[in-house]
């Protein structure tokens, strides 16, 4: 066991004396440089930093939405952002993605497999580090929500 005490003591690695007393070993501030500055981050190459995310690198609006427009209702020729069933996107810097749909109808036999789809789809868009799909029932879906392209493809002019 190593005793701190305030006197500076020799270190075997580098004989060099220790310059901190024993109330200044340890602290949670980073260390001043030089010139009063902040101290710079290092990582390896080829390896970016963890907060070195710009906002460029955050997946688009866009991007999402084509995503989520890749994946269809089984039982309706048409995707599930024309349908009216993406109540709500929302992207955030760190790459994550909530996402909160609806279904047509709360016994939909797609109720399983729909939000693993849009989950699946939105994952795989460049920029996306994690897809939450949550399911929301208020208010509820009815035709209203259709996009003017959904109502043509289901001639429900």
């Amino acid at each position: 066991m190593r005793r701190m005490n305030a006197q500076p003591e020799k270190t075997e690695a580098m004989d060099e004396p220790a310059t901190r007393p024993a109330e200044e070993a340890f602290s949670f501030a980073p260390p001043a440089t030089a010139e009063g500055g902040s101290v710079e981050s290092w990582t390896p190459d080829d390896m970016p930093a963890a907060d070195a995310r710009t906002e460029s690198d955050a997946p688009d609006e866009d991007s999402v939405i084509a995503a989520i427009a890749s994946v269809y209702d089984p039982e309706i020729p048409v995707n599930i952002y024309e349908l009216g069933l993406i109540y709500a996107i929302d992207l955030h810097r760190d790459g994550a993605v909530h996402i909160e749909m609806t279904l047509t109808a709360p016994n939909c036999p797609s109720a399983q497999e729909l939000p693993a789809q849009v989950q699946e789809a939105v994952r795989a868009v460049a920029g996306v580090t994690s897809a939450d799909v949550e399911i929301v029932w208020d208010p509820p879906w009815d035709m209203s929500r259709m996009s003017d392209d959904a109502r043509l493809a289901l001639n429900m002019f």
